[in-house]
């Protein structure tokens, strides 16, 4: 006798006792034993709802009930449950009824005048001799599987030739005490070459505690545990998993759904091919075809990571065994994607060396380019100083004469017989300070001649390099009758460039436009320099009150050797653009509604850590 979990029915149905459902959608009712929560039933049920729906493109109205008859086996809740169902379907009563478990099968089977008494019965979830012992109605459709113990216990043996015990584990429902029974018969045999041990009645802690001080040459046979020694109520496969947790020896089990939770196989029924199996069973059934026995099939599965747990090969597992959760080799798993990557890598390694040259070409160019550039602005450098050496010379000129003045008062105050020794002091701090002005000029100038051979990038606030180049100039704005104006705001503008070269734009620009101021009249020449935000990024504005700039000309100014003067070199707006370019930002060009330009330089600004 073969011990069983899912059996159908053996009787075939005549053709003429069954007649197609026309005219409306079928209507099919879904009797679980137990709840939701037993993963065998559900996914029985899942897969027949699935190839259900499939095959009648969504339209057939499917029902589910969960009895909980495990849970809940009283007469008072059975009848109950069969009067709330017969008045819950009573206007839409199922054309055929599946019951999955012999708690279904007895339920329907008893109340079907009820609930349906027109509907075809589908009964599934027990064995032959089950069968037989409900005394089923001779119209129940059914095909019959079986969970063979027996063959789960060679796949063990097969896998550890080597062990001396045999433990089997069951709980205490009626369900857990019919499969310990069946396994003493089916493993008669099997059972007198090893020293059996039957696990039963034992509370879930005692199963714990068994199972982990068993030999380490053992075999544990793993049935189902619906109940406990003290009546507690489990769902079969996590009350393995806690037995399997901190379990001595490999641990073998008749289900599916126990992959996953602990044990290493075994010979099961697939439940996803049991459900559409009954599936197709049903279909049959509502196109009034005649019914005859099916068989599930069965298979050997594995868990690959329970095999590496207890060091079992895996050359000795059943031929067509399913490993699920085995590792494949990226070969295996990928072949094509691999040939075909390695032939990528080749044709990438190509292009990665193109890509490289053109790099090292793109670096060398940029390299020349900022040569040229430093060059560029090392000559506007010296060609603004030559413009400007009249007014620094003017501007130098004056602390020179103090201090010579000042040297002359001191030297006159020291030849008297009584020299006045504070006012001497007082002199020598006037020298200091002329002295300290006239060093800032020399300083100033060597910055515009001071050559450079790389970038010097540093971060600095630009209205200082606006308050710099103001100093440079003002000593020629006076000589050539032009008011300077600056507005600046209280808060830093930080730009991350070199410093020189921004300050080369701003005199480049205060220069073009002091030159476009000559014809103007001498009140109304006026430079004026204006910082701020503008969209997040620091902005420099210089405008002046010249005479302002053609429009046709607005898009030629920042082009190379473009210029207006009889004596200008066009360079001056052209290396401007490409300092500020260099940097990130923009310049352009605007005429003022009331007369004159304005140069509009963006920066981006400094990005500064919080």
């Amino acid at each position: 006798m073969t011990a069983v979990f899912l059996v159908w029915g053996s009787h075939a149905v005549a053709s003429d006792t069954l007649v197609a459902i026309a005219d409306r959608v079928p209507r099919v009712l879904i009797l679980y034993p137990y709840d939701e929560r037993i993963a065998a039933t559900t996914t029985v049920g899942e897969a027949l709802r699935s190839r259900l729906l499939e095959a009648k493109d969504g339209k057939i109205d499917l029902f589910s009930e969960f009895l909980d008859l495990s849970r809940f086996p009283e007469a008072e809740h059975v009848a109950r449950m069969a009067r709330y169902l017969a008045e819950k379907y009573a206007a839409h009563r199922p054309d055929v009824v599946v019951a999955l478990g012999r708690e279904s099968a007895s339920f329907i089977s008893a109340n079907r005048s009820s609930i349906a008494p027109t509907a075809k019965i589908v009964a599934a979830g027990f064995g032959n001799s089950t069968a037989d012992n409900l005394d089923l109605p001779d119209d129940v459709i059914g095909a019959f599987t079986t969970f063979d113990i027996l063959k789960t216990a060679e796949m063990a043996r097969d896998l550890q030739p080597n062990a001396r015990h045999l433990y089997i584990i069951g709980g205490s429902s009626d369900f857990d005490r019919e499969w310990l029974a069946t396994a003493r018969a089916d493993l008669g045999a099997f059972s007198k070459l090893y020293d059996t041990t039957y696990l039963e009645g034992l509370t879930i802690d005692e199963f714990v505690e068994r199972a982990s001080d068993v030999p380490s040459d053992s075999i544990i046979l793993a049935l189902t545990i619906f109940k406990d020694g003290t009546g507690r109520n489990f769902i079969p496969r996590e009350a393995l998993r806690q037995i399997a947790a901190t379990a001595g020896a490999p641990i073998y089990g008749p289900y599916q759904t126990y992959i996953g939770y602990g044990v290493v196989g075994g010979n099961t029924v697939t439940f996803d091919t049991l459900g559409r199996t009954v599936g197709n069973l049903v279909l049959d059934a509502i196109a009034g075809k005649p019914v005859a026995d099916i068989e599930a099939p069965q298979t050997f599965i594995a868990d690959a990571r329970q095999l590496r747990r207890w060091g079992l090969a895996d050359k000795d597992l059943p031929p067509g065994t399913i490993q699920m959760y085995r590792e494949r080799s990226l070969w295996e798993e990928h072949w094509l994607a691999v040939t075909g990557a390695f032939g990528v890598v080749l044709m990438q390694a190509g292009v990665i060396a193109l890509l490289l040259l053109e790099r090292r070409r793109r670096y060398d160019a940029e390299r020349r380019s900022r040569i040229h550039l430093l060059e560029a602005v090392h000559l506007n450098q010296s060609a603004t100083a030559g413009a400007l050496s009249s007014s620094i010379a003017h501007e130098l000129n004056q602390p020179l004469s103090a201090i010579r003045n000042n040297a002359e008062a001191a030297s006159e105050l020291l030849r008297s017989g009584n020299p006045d020794l504070e006012l001497i002091k007082q002199i020598l701090l006037d020298i200091q300070e002329d002295d300290q002005r006239a060093g800032d000029i020399i300083g100033r100038m060597r910055g515009l001649l001071k050559r450079r051979r790389e970038i010097d990038w540093q971060e600095f606030d630009l209205n200082d390099i606006t308050s710099s180049a103001i100093h440079i100039l003002h000593s020629e704005a006076e000589r050539r009758g032009i008011t300077l104006h600056t507005n600046q705001p209280t808060s830093e503008l930080p730009v991350l460039a070199d410093k020189v070269h921004v300050q080369q734009v701003v005199l480049n620009l205060a220069t073009n436009a002091m030159d476009a101021m000559m014809d103007a009249g001498p009140t109304k020449r006026t430079l004026t320099f204006a910082t701020g935000l503008a969209n997040q990024k620091a902005e420099l504005c210089v405008s002046d009150t010249g005479n302002g700039i053609p429009e046709e000309r607005l898009s030629s100014i920042f082009e190379p050797f473009y210029t207006t003067k009889q004596a200008g070199t066009g360079l001056g707006l052209s290396i401007a653009r490409a300092i500020v370019e260099t940097y990130g930002g923009t310049i352009s060009a605007y005429n003022r509604p009331e007369g004159g330009a304005i140069f509009r330089v963006i920066l981006p600004l400094a990005a500064r850590e919080e």
